[in-house]
């Protein structure tokens, strides 16, 4: 079969086309026949050797996948032969960007039947991770009064819809070009960051959510109330700050999970949770997908390769 491989990390010139065999599928584990594959950031992370996890070299890029499930390993009865499939492969984030992919069954569930494999393929990473902000480590609920930073992006966007659902009251900053957008999504205030300053009219929200990091982060400290929560799904917020203003700031990393994906998938399934995805190519171009990530112009959404294996 054909892979994505990293034989040295770097930049986009070290992902190669390799021809490699075939993987079986071990205990609690799935082959699936990759029919798409998501680009996201920790894809570019682990492809210049800045993953958090150990990456043991050569290796096959890409976790978020959805495909046909060919075979399954000892132990797993949840799946089958034929069953169309979505999730993420393993914890290392890796094995995705190929014709075919082992995956843990924890981390896979069935395909929602209203969405095809390129749209599937752009949820779970992004998606778990909006979905463990507002209702794991946000514990959102009919009471709270939320902002959601970048809620144009791939999280922000999970974020404001799962958001809505449950909450008093969802704020959200965006660029000018996304504020439409944004409101379709269901935020009630959408704040374009170049016209005016979030935290100079909002005070005493209950959550942040935060997918941008850096100055933004900082200055989120300031919009909440005593006692109040600032998730982060980028980077760490600084404690001394938090402390200072009697609230709880937490960072994590997302954890694709069976169980996440059903709960997502339900609501995929009547459209009370909209996809977004942007370029879809071919596995061939994942050079130009990889430099996407990196800067290079790119519809808003998810990037997804499409994988025209046998």
């Amino acid at each position: 079969m054909q892979a994505i491989r990293v034989h040295q990390f770097g930049g986009p010139d070290s992902l190669v086309a390799d021809d490699v065999p075939r993987p079986d599928p071990g205990e609690n584990e799935v082959l699936v026949r990759v029919k798409a594959a998501g680009v996201g950031p920790w894809d570019a992370w682990i492809r210049s050797g800045k993953s958090v996890l150990p990456q043991p070299l050569p290796l096959t890029l890409g976790s978020d996948v959805a495909g046909i499930v060919e075979d399954v390993g000892s132990g797993v009865s949840k799946f089958k032969a034929g069953d169309a499939v979505f999730g993420a492969t393993n914890s290392q984030f890796t094995g995705g960007y190929a014709e075919y992919a082992v995956a843990s069954a924890t981390k896979l569930a069935k395909m929602p039947r209203r969405i095809g494999f390129v749209e599937a393929a752009s949820v779970p990473v992004i998606a778990c991770t909006a979905w463990q902000m507002v209702f794991e480590h946000g514990a959102i609920d009919s009471t709270k009064r939320v902002l959601v930073h970048g809620a144009a992006g791939n999280v922000g966007a999970y974020a404001v819809q799962l958001a809505k659902r449950v909450a008093r009251e969802v704020i959200a900053t965006t660029l000018p070009d996304d504020v439409a957008y944004v409101q379709t999504l269901g935020a009630g205030q959408v704040i374009d960051v170049r016209k005016s300053r979030f935290e100079e009219g909002l005070a005493d929200l209950d959550v942040v959510l935060d997918t941008i990091g850096g100055d933004t982060q900082d200055r989120s400290f300031a919009v909440l109330k005593p006692g109040g929560v600032l998730v982060s799904a980028v980077s760490a917020p600084d404690q001394q700050k938090a402390a200072q203003h009697g609230v709880r700031a937490f960072f994590f990393l997302v954890e694709v999970s069976s169980a996440r994906l059903e709960q997502i998938a339900a609501l995929i399934e009547p459209g009370e949770l909209t996809t977004s995805v942007g370029d879809v190519m071919p596995l061939s171009s994942v050079r130009i997908a990889h430099e996407m990530l990196a800067g290079r112009p790119h519809k808003r959404g998810k990037i997804v390769l499409r994988i025209d294996g046998p």
